[in-house]
């Protein structure tokens, strides 16, 4: 039954991963004239979603405690602080938010179907993530997910603030 299970999220990633990529294509092929008020929203989501694809990969880089020639994934601490102390899982925020600006781009309905198709795919590979990282951290990782929200950026920041607000 583990490889079943193991082999499902395998195929989810992919699948999502070939949607993403099939609304990157086709977004700008359906693009609608009459879009050009929300354009330049969804690109801001599209700027949005690499600060939060990029910014993990310096912080487990820094703070993660990585073996020499792993790569930035294999952290052996959880890693709290810097974009970490807002969401636990913002390269699956980034795509949620790729998925956002490319709907707000184009405003096709195929776009729309695959885009929440995809946010579903990635709302679901967080979760396995957070069991994966509750079995390899335990309690530790439980606590801070009660802490911190895995997509919610903005409850994020709200709850950093009352956090520091706090101490």
């Amino acid at each position: 039954m583990g490889n079943l299970k193991r082999n499902l999220w395998i195929a989810v990633d992919i699948i999502w991963s070939i949607l993403m990529v099939a609304q990157i294509v086709l977004a700008f092929f359906f693009s609608k004239d009459w879009a050009t008020a929300v354009r330049p929203i969804g690109w801001g989501f599209i700027f949005l979603s690499a600060i939060f694809g990029m910014l993990p990969i310096f912080t487990f880089r820094m703070k993660g405690r990585i073996e020499k020639r792993k790569s930035y994934m294999h952290t052996t601490k959880i890693v709290t602080s810097g974009i970490y102390a807002v969401i636990r899982h913002p390269q699956y925020m980034a795509g949620v938010l790729i998925n956002i600006g490319l709907i707000l781009i184009s405003q096709h309905w195929l776009i729309i179907i695959i885009g929440v198709v995809s946010m579903v795919l990635i709302y679901l590979d967080a979760l396995r993530a957070d069991q994966n990282l509750i079995l390899k951290f335990g309690k530790e990782y439980s606590d801070y997910a009660e802490k911190v929200p895995r997509l919610n950026f903005i409850a994020g920041i709200i709850r950093l603030i009352k956090r520091r607000t706090k101490d």
